[in-house]
């Protein structure tokens, strides 16, 4: 029997965990300054003592920037084999974490299947599986009914969970006197928020937190605090509603911490660039640093289809200023459950961001891969490139199907390739176009 409870237990007892040695080995780093971080809740290591199949990952202060792929059924879209080809999608292009948002029928099945065969974290939000789970209606939910959920969805072996505990009274009120275009925008903070309205009772993650972190060391589950009021469109963002709960986000993250539960704090949907840097200090500040989980945000709101872009292009001023796990965001956001292309597309498009912030905010080797891919152009090595590329087949793909008469060059420039010409005269050779053959 192990001498702690959870990663954060250990490293407060000065233990070095297999899961911190993993995590470590990956990220260039050494297992002290791990142990240390996930001792002070600057970085995580989401991991259920019942995922057995998990390979750790890091999240938060200079590691690799993380992407997360959401998935799962709805009433409209009920096909599991569908969505479980998603899920081999996601682990074949490199996501880290996997979030089972299935919110029809008994999804414990899945899930199980699920965390039986991914090495990645998986997360789900257990008010999303309330009501199926239950088989009650909204407002026959108590509060202990959905504590059982809790519980289960850990002892499945959940790796983290999203818990809309900040949607207090307090953060409600100021959502109600500030008014806004979206209202809330969030699935789970939406039920809250009807549900608390219905019973006239307060938010019952808030008001039995104490229970959910019992139940969440117990496992090892790492708690995510979610943004129930965050923004749903550029107008809304930074108002006081998402302020209030961020604040409140904070003192929860500090009483998880003094149980040994590990934290991480999801932070806005929708805002204009200018707006995305500052939210970062703001969230940092006030909740300790913890590790910081963005969906998007999606910098502008006229481009439906293409969300997916809109969401990299804010995902990656994000964690260049600091956060730490990106939420992708697929084409088919806003419009409909995303197929399996949409999935992939979400998932590149996620991979971008974390990257590009990763060179720029300087995470050892996160440059070496795009060092080798300058050395594969420079040589024009195209078996080389195709090796390197994040999406090898999609690369070769576009290449075959123009397909160049001389393969030391692509269809677009021929002959008159500009790293071709330079390699020529470099190497003292004469170039010509109308002669040559």
């Amino acid at each position: 029997m192990r001498e702690y409870k959870t990663q954060m237990e250990a490293a407060k007892k000065g233990i070095i965990t297999p899961e911190m040695e993993k995590v470590a080995q990956k990220e260039y780093r050494s297992p002290e300054e791990i142990r240390e971080k996930v001792g002070r809740g600057v970085i995580a290591i989401p991991a259920n003592v019942n995922h057995t199949s998990l390979s750790p990952e890091g999240i938060g202060e200079g590691l690799r920037t993380k992407i997360n792929v959401n998935l799962g059924v709805s009433g409209d879209c009920h096909d599991y084999d569908r969505e479980m080809e998603k899920v081999k999608l996601s682990l074949k292009y490199g996501a880290e974490a996997i979030m089972d948002l299935s919110n029809c029928g008994k999804t414990n099945i899945f899930r199980k299947k699920l965390i039986e065969m991914s090495p990645a974290m998986i997360g789900t939000v257990p008010m999303y599986d309330a009501i199926g789970y239950l088989e009650k209606d909204l407002l026959d939910i108590t509060a202990e009914d959905f504590l059982k959920v809790v519980r289960a969805h850990a002892e499945e072996g959940v790796d983290f969970m999203t818990i809309h505990a900040g949607i207090n009274r307090r953060a409600v009120e100021a959502f109600r006197r500030q008014g806004r275009k979206m209202n809330i925008v969030s699935r789970g903070g939406s039920l809250l928020f009807a549900w608390m309205e219905m019973t006239g009772n307060e938010n019952p993650f808030y008001e039995h937190y104490e229970e959910v972190l019992e139940i969440l060391r117990e496992y090892d589950v790492t708690i995510s605090l979610g943004d129930a009021l965050r923004p749903g469109c550029i107008s809304d963002a930074t108002d006081a509603g998402q302020i209030s709960e961020l604040i409140e986000l904070g003192n929860l993250t500090k009483r998880a911490w003094e149980k040994n539960v590990q934290v991480m704090v999801e932070g806005p949907g929708h805002m204009a660039m200018n707006e995305i840097a500052a939210n970062m200090t703001l969230q940092k500040r006030l909740c300790h640093n913890a590790p910081f989980y963005v969906l998007g945000p999606l910098v502008t709101d006229i481009f439906p289809g293409y969300d997916h872009i809109t969401s990299a292009i804010g995902g990656a001023i994000a964690a260049a200023n600091g956060a730490d796990f990106l939420c992708y965001v697929t084409p088919a956001e806003h419009l409909r459950l995303p197929d399996i292309s949409d999935v992939k597309e979400g998932i590149m498009a996620g991979k971008i961001a974390a990257h590009a912030a990763d060179i720029a905010k300087g995470v050892p080797h996160a440059r070496d891969r795009d060092d080798e891919m300058a050395a594969a152009r420079h040589a024009v090595d195209w078996e080389k490139m195709f090796e390197i590329a994040a999406d090898g087949e999609k690369a070769r793909e576009y290449f075959e199907s123009t397909p160049p008469s001389d393969r030391h060059t692509c269809s677009m420039c021929g002959k008159m390739c500009a790293v071709r010409t330079t390699n020529m005269i470099l190497e003292g050779k004469e170039v010509k176009f109308c002669t040559e053959k």
